[in-house]
């Protein structure tokens, strides 16, 4: 009796020791899988904001850290453009946490002139049919920054058009996209006081890469 129960016992440590192993191996490759599938989904999203041709090194590959409470007091990820190891542009990873329903995470590409080459929303959770209109799978609204600066329009103009601002708002959702033109103004301040800063912090990292 008693060698039975030791034998099962066994047999069941045995078992576990394989399923916890199994899980494990799951959980790795499954880790790998997401982190690859990430990795793609962010170089897609880097891709619209800066067209093809206007950089030649790896963006991934130039990510600085940053925090600022202009930024969404966390730390937020800037991934810099060059060609020929000069400056051409920089995508600012950000949030803000003034949504509806919440933060809203996006991408701010700014050009070398301080002039927006894109805005793109990477997450948020606003209102279906409503605040979801700041994707530009839902609607064009977010092009509208293409082009814009600090001067372009003017700090009034950095608005949505209830707040007496250039930018247009939705129909029954003023929040969310107040808040993202907050952000992107926000964005801009930000690269206008620190530019040479950024610029110079990627030039460094880009030689140490070829030095290696």
């Amino acid at each position: 009796m008693q060698q039975s129960i030791i034998k099962n016992a066994v047999i069941l440590g045995l078992f576990a020791a394989l399923t916890v192993a199994v899980v494990a191996f799951i959980q790795q490759s499954t880790k790998d899988l997401v982190a690859e599938q990430q990795r793609l989904a962010k170089m897609a999203a880097l891709a619209q904001i800066l067209p093809p041709g206007s950089y030649d090194n790896q963006l991934l590959d130039s990510q600085l850290e940053l925090e600022h409470q202009l930024l969404g007091n966390k730390t937020a990820q800037a991934y810099v453009a060059t060609m020929n190891q000069q400056p051409a542009a920089i995508i600012l990873q950000v949030s803000t946490h003034e949504g509806y329903s919440g933060s809203i995470d996006l991408l701010v590409g700014i050009l070398a002139d301080g002039s927006l080459s894109g805005v793109r929303i990477l997450e948020h959770k606003e209102t279906p049919g409503l605040g979801d209109k700041i994707e530009l799978s839902k609607s064009d609204w977010v092009l509208s920054f293409n082009g814009k600066s600090l001067k372009n329009p003017q700090e009034s103009g950095w608005g949505v058009k209830k707040d007496r601002g250039e930018f247009d708002q939705f129909a029954g959702a003023t929040i969310t996209p107040r808040a993202v033109v907050k952000a992107v103004q926000h964005s801009l301040l930000y690269f206008d006081q620190h530019r040479q800063q950024l610029f110079s912090a990627s030039v460094n990292q880009q030689e140490q890469i070829h030095e290696h």
